[in-house]
């Protein structure tokens, strides 16, 4: 490992004091960094005293990026550093951070790279298009989720899940979440659905606040393709988001198909924390974690 990539999100880490410390860290054992913000903050990039270099360019000889922030963070980046083969480290300094192998205290580890002591773990993404009138109008790529909502009137719309050729059913409620093993931590467990392990090969299908007693998650396997559309009955609008991005506004007759992508994130780990141990850390502030 050569050259490192570092990615701070500038409403998280402020004045890139996190970035800037863990760059003397990597300098000081031979490693070369480079900063690429994840998007233009306001006030421009010049404000923060280091040069900023466009990401996409920097990702073609790269060997790591290291995402400071969130969740959400990492979910910006995801894509484009899984276009290039691009692993990812995350650096908490949200408030969950369920991807993020570090928190601020632990940047010592960083070290550990020019040595070669980390691990690699990939994870499967989801490829997201919207079908209309046989023509795709809409495509993107998703690490944690496809969610199918209602938009802000207090109703609930009827969605037509199926998987393959086989139909599941008819939900009705405050819509869908097909979610990657990894996004099960996310939207999904919000909703009712099930932890499942980040590293395994799932689709995991949970409706949002149902409207009936029977309504349960699917978890299926990742090689077919999942397709969500608006039931003929439905008049309410319905919205489709990826990865917690901006709405796409859906039709009556579109069909939104969620697939295994062919890309996979690349998350790199320093740490031994398991997702068992995550979960008990985040979702109780440690409490009960000891025997």
């Amino acid at each position: 490992m050569k050259k490192v990539i570092l990615c701070p999100n500038p409403y998280r880490d402020k004045g890139l004091a996190a970035a800037k410390e863990a760059e003397g860290i990597l300098r000081s054992v031979g490693l070369e960094t480079v900063y690429c913000l994840p998007f233009k903050p306001e006030g421009g990039e010049g404000q923060f005293g280091v040069a900023c270099r466009p990401l996409q360019q920097e990702l073609r000889s790269a060997d790591l990026l290291i995402a400071f922030g969130g969740d959400g963070t990492i979910l910006h980046l995801a894509r484009a550093s899984a276009m290039r083969g691009v692993p990812v480290l995350g650096v908490n300094l949200g408030s969950l951070g369920f991807m993020s192998d570090l928190e601020v205290g632990e940047m010592g580890l960083l070290k550990e790279l020019s040595r070669g002591r980390y691990r690699r773990e990939k994870r499967m993404m989801l490829d997201v298009s919207v079908l209309r009138e046989g023509r795709t109008v809409y495509q993107n790529s998703a690490l944690n989720d496809a969610v199918v909502s209602k938009g802000a009137v207090a109703r609930v719309i009827r969605l037509q899940v199926s998987a393959g050729e086989e139909r599941l059913g008819i939900f009705s409620g405050d819509g869908v979440v097909v979610a990657t093993p990894t996004g099960s931590t996310g939207y999904s467990l919000s909703a009712g659905g099930p932890v499942v392990e980040p590293t395994a090969q799932n689709f995991v299908i949970s409706p949002i606040c149902a409207h009936t007693v029977f309504s349960k998650s699917f978890v299926l396997s990742a090689a077919g393709t999942v397709t969500v559309a608006p039931a003929e009955a439905n008049r309410k609008q319905a919205f489709l988001s990826v990865d917690g991005g901006k709405a796409f506004s859906l039709r009556q007759g579109d069909k939104v198909r969620v697939c295994r992508s062919r890309y996979e994130t690349e998350l790199l780990r320093l740490t031994d924390k398991s997702i068992y141990q995550i979960l008990r850390m985040k979702m109780t502030g440690g409490i009960g974690n000891e025997e």
